[in-house]
């Protein structure tokens, strides 16, 4: 979502180029031949281009907040139907334990051994009495039974009550990290509206980049990054949209999730996570299908395709494209 639109000069450069520029800017300041509006239509170029780095910062944290709801809600949801058939577990055992305890009484009224001198059947007597003993065996067992079930209940609810504040966290982070989303984005926006028109066009013709680089001879590692690279290419040209995973619109680590999923493999929603999956590959080894993650906080990602060339969903106003793999810092490359 940052300034993708050249190659990061080496620090030699940088530091070159820099002071040659403050020489030429105060030289003709001092002139009085310094355009007049340049610096400050530079400085909202880089302004933007800071806006919509930091607005791809916490659109990642977006994203991770919103996996974990997503994983929270599903583990709740379960820690509710475990409960609800432990309840009815329990509520079939107390039933079976009440019917027991009314056979006993029942049976049980009188003292054994008179009892058994009024009985008309003593060997009748005598059997049911056996009976009786083992139902009060039983009995036992069951309360001891239904006391296990209703620890483990008590011990879900909590599990449960734990998770559901969990989630409501989860959830209360999402809406500040949609929050800082927007509001680095609007900002950048109105930016971009505030330059002369020939400036905010030629910034918009930087940012819908069509050219496709000539990638023969690329070869993917396997047959699901050539299926993932396939995935990647039929995306060019489509928009980026923050906080989604396609396929009519893609963030970055949305895009390389998106075109690995149509590959049958799983990638994790962030481009954090996805900078630790897989084997790390040095970047002189790089095939079509790895994955380039950039910045040191591995902020953004893309996919290698071949030929010094990513595919990578750049930032808001732009569409799915190729760009030079070192269009800025990388910081690791995986092979899923």
């Amino acid at each position: 979502m940052g300034s993708h639109r050249r190659l990061v000069p080496s620090g030699f450069d940088r530091g070159a180029r820099g002071a040659t520029l403050c020489v030429l800017t105060a030289a003709a300041a001092a002139l009085g031949v310094l355009p007049a509006g340049a610096a400050p239509q530079d400085d909202t170029r880089a302004e933007v281009d800071r806006l919509y780095e930091e607005a791809e910062r916490a659109t990642e944290s977006y994203n991770k907040a919103d996996e974990r709801s997503d994983t929270l809600r599903d583990q709740v949801d379960k820690a509710q139907d475990r409960i609800a058939r432990q309840q009815d577990r329990i509520n079939a055992m107390r039933d079976a334990l009440g019917s027991l305890a009314g056979a006993q009484y029942r049976s049980g009224g009188l003292d054994p051994s008179l009892a058994l001198m009024l009985s008309d059947d003593p060997d009748e007597y005598l059997d049911k009495a056996a009976a009786l003993d083992r139902i009060s065996s039983r009995q036992a067992g069951e309360l001891k039974e239904l006391q296990g079930a209703m620890r483990d209940l008590s011990q879900e609810r909590e599990e449960a009550t734990r998770k559901l504040g969990e989630l409501d966290r989860s959830r209360k982070a999402v809406a500040r990290h949609k929050r800082t989303v927007e509001q680095k984005l609007s900002k950048a926006r109105q930016l971009l509206n505030a330059l002369p028109g020939a400036d905010r066009a030629a910034y918009d013709r930087a940012s819908r980049s069509g050219r496709v680089p000539d990638l023969t001879g690329a070869v993917p590692s396997s047959g699901r990054a050539a299926a993932a690279v396939a995935a990647a290419r039929s995306a060019v040209g489509r928009p980026y949209v923050w906080g989604a995973n396609g396929p009519s619109g893609f963030d970055c680590s949305g895009l390389t999730q998106w075109s690995y999923a149509q590959a049958g493999v799983g990638l994790p929603r962030t481009s954090q996570a996805q900078a630790q999956t897989g084997r790390p590959v040095p970047l002189s080894q790089a095939q079509p299908g790895d994955i380039v993650t950039y910045r040191g906080d591995a902020s953004h990602v893309g996919m290698y395709v071949g030929n010094g060339q990513v595919i990578h969903a750049p930032y808001p106003g732009a569409s799915v494209r190729y760009d030079p793999v070192g269009m800025m810092p990388v910081n690791t490359v995986t092979r899923p």
